[in-house]
């Protein structure tokens, strides 16, 4: 039973990695009754969704992320006009959001990608365009000789509305020379976000978890997002991902050992967790039914998550790698979803707030 000193602990945004780990050892229900309590305390019964389309400008990429099923050797560049089109799809289905992304390459240069924004958003003055990770401006920063700083000016000045919190996998290191030696450190990422935030760019944050870290590298790396948004203010939500571990050489290697993917409980657990540690801190969590399904999403919605993600209209990463939850889910099933769990559905933009 979860002591009265935990507990309070929890409520007040005050749990240590000490604490954490005496949470995961408690009754999974104990726990997962703690996260939706402190949900309903900081959220209320409001669930929210956000309609969006991803464009993927490339599934080129000079990385070799072990984790990766999407990169292709002889792949396309999305031309502008491509491009258009797909915002102009995305703006048809009602769309508040396009999350465009893809790999790094020299191909994708800052210019290449200031154009592109400058064009979406003449033609598109109110979409959102939620772009881009920090490892792609990382990227483009230093094949522009420019730094980081620069590169994220230039990007919201040609029209970036807010930036993607991936490429954070786990941010611990040793983790990341097995899983994504040539992405950058946890420290890169790390200044990387605070510089977007610095400049008003606001992020999500996510975790991809289930893998090679340990679950002490998984509360690092939470309480790592924690000390960021103390400092920074500028997360808008955090976002856990479970590893899809098919076609790819990590989920391979993982599989020989007769390992696989999370169970619902542990996906379940981390949600729960999540919501505590970053209790006062971010109030968002979301849980992505591309990743999780409908039923283990709408679950989680009683584990800490408050947020069902969006429409996405495409999710080839996600597919590629496994994910047999489908690429598109509509704004009306998302909110039959809501409902039928005894929530309130929000529709919302990337910050949150309430769109009509």
């Amino acid at each position: 039973m979860l002591s009265d000193e935990i507990i309070e602990n929890a409520r007040c945004g005050n749990i240590g990695s000490e604490d954490a780990l005496r949470l995961l050892d408690a009754h999974p229900f104990e726990l997962f009754d703690l996260a939706n309590d402190i949900r309903l305390d900081a959220v209320g019964d409001t669930v929210s969704y956000v309609i969006n389309r991803n464009i993927y400008l490339t599934n080129q990429c000079i990385g070799n992320c072990g984790f990766c099923a999407f990169k292709q050797k002889e792949g396309y560049v999305l031309t502008k006009d491509q491009v258009l089109e797909e915002v102009r799809l995305a703006d048809d289905a009602g769309a508040v959001e396009v999350c465009v992304q893809g790999g790094y390459t020299p191909k994708l240069t800052i210019d290449h990608y200031t154009d592109i924004f400058e064009a979406i958003k003449v033609e598109y003055p109110e979409m959102n365009i939620h772009g881009l990770s920090p490892m792609e401006v990382f990227y483009c920063a230093g094949q522009a000789g420019m730094s980081v700083e620069e590169a994220l000016i230039r990007l919201k000045e040609s029209g970036l509305g807010t930036l993607t919190g991936t490429s954070a996998e786990i941010l611990v290191d040793r983790v990341r020379e097995i899983i994504c030696p040539d992405k950058l450190s946890t420290q890169e990422w790390t200044d990387t976000i605070i510089t977007a935030h610095d400049i008003g760019l606001r992020t999500n944050s996510t975790i991809m978890y289930g893998h090679v870290e340990t679950v002490s590298e998984r509360l690092k790396h939470i309480f790592r997002v924690q000390e960021i948004q103390e400092q920074t203010g500028g997360f808008t939500e955090f976002i856990p991902m479970p590893f899809m571990p098919y076609n790819n050489r990590i989920g391979e290697n993982m599989m020989l050992e007769g390992r696989y993917m999370t169970g619902g409980i542990e996906d379940l657990q981390l949600f729960a967790l999540s919501r505590i540690i970053l209790h006062k801190h971010i109030d968002n969590i979301q849980a992505p039914w591309v990743k999780l399904g409908i039923k283990l999403a709408q679950t989680a919605l009683y584990c800490g998550a408050n947020d069902l993600g969006g429409t996405l209209m495409e999710d080839h990463i996600t597919t590629a790698s496994g994910g047999s939850n489908g690429e598109y889910t509509s704004a009306g099933e998302l909110e039959w979803m809501i409902r039928e769990s005894g929530r309130t559905p929000m529709k919302r933009n990337a910050l949150y707030e309430e769109c009509i």
